[in-house]
């Protein structure tokens, strides 16, 4: 596809990048890393949702006088679904919305369930597209804690704000990521996150600010971040004020879709 829209070429050439694509994907074999670096030398513009990838793409051979967007993959968050609860959910409810994947540490984040049990034994643990998942169950299983766990099916979207609004606390222990959407959901609903510490993750949240970083490949890391959320309720506090203005500014939907149809119509 990339071959035939650069020979013909009879509209312009943009390519959309998120997630892991530059991280985990372009790199893994040879042949990608020369596909990649042959569509980033000839696209007409690029669409990205972290700044990390427009650096990435530019080494891999973007012009510099390429036009470039940043914004998130699905266009960003609606505001009508996804907004903080009028008081702090006061229950120690922690949310892993990120599914099974290959790139997303569950292993560890379920290792250190046990460890946040010993101090917050009332602690629940909620998991989201993981509902009939062996792997998971098999974690649940080996470390007893299915009192403490429950696996949820796949949900619409417009039934996750109600369901993030009921968690203290979201965790995304991903090793390759860009801007993971359900995070900035969960943030926008008043949860407190805490996430692995990559560099496209450190353009939403500050460590100790509005969030915190753990070590993904690391269960003790995952359990003292979420451990230091559920005791500092001013941290969480402070940080729901703050992620309401930020997912407000960067990531409303509405905004992000005038500036995304700005950009395609000023590529000639």
């Amino acid at each position: 596809k990339a071959v035939g829209a650069r020979s013909s070429r009879p509209i312009p050439f943009v390519v959309s990048v998120w997630g892991n694509d530059f991280t985990l994907h372009a790199p893994s074999t040879p042949l990608m890393k020369s596909y990649t670096k042959f569509v980033m030398q000839n696209v007409d513009a690029l669409h990205a949702d972290t700044n990390r990838d427009v650096k990435l793409a530019r080494e891999y051979g973007l012009p510099e006088d390429k036009l470039t967007l940043v914004a998130p993959g699905n266009g960003g968050v609606r505001s009508d679904v996804f907004y903080p609860s009028k008081e702090l959910v006061t229950n120690p409810i922690i949310i892993n919305p990120r599914g099974v994947r290959p790139y997303v540490r569950n292993d560890s984040f379920f290792k250190a369930i046990p460890l946040i049990l010993a101090k917050y034994p009332d602690a629940k643990f909620i998991c989201s597209s993981m509902q009939g998942e062996a792997q998971a169950m098999k974690w649940i299983d080996e470390l007893n804690i299915s009192q403490a766990v429950e696996l949820l099916p796949a949900i619409e979207y417009q039934k996750m704000g109600d369901v993030f609004r009921s968690a203290q606390i979201v965790v995304s222990p991903s090793v390759h990521d860009g801007t993971p959407n359900s995070l900035l959901e969960a943030m926008a609903c008043g949860c407190f996150p805490v996430a692995g510490d990559l560099e496209s993750i450190r353009e939403w949240i500050t460590h100790g600010q509005n969030g915190l970083l753990f070590d993904s490949n690391d269960s003790q890391s995952i359990a003292d971040a979420i451990l230091l959320g559920l005791e500092r309720e001013d941290l969480r506090r402070d940080a729901t004020g703050l992620n309401t203005k930020m997912i407000s500014a960067k990531a409303d939907y509405d905004v992000n879709m005038k500036k995304v149809e700005e950009f395609y119509k000023s590529i000639t």
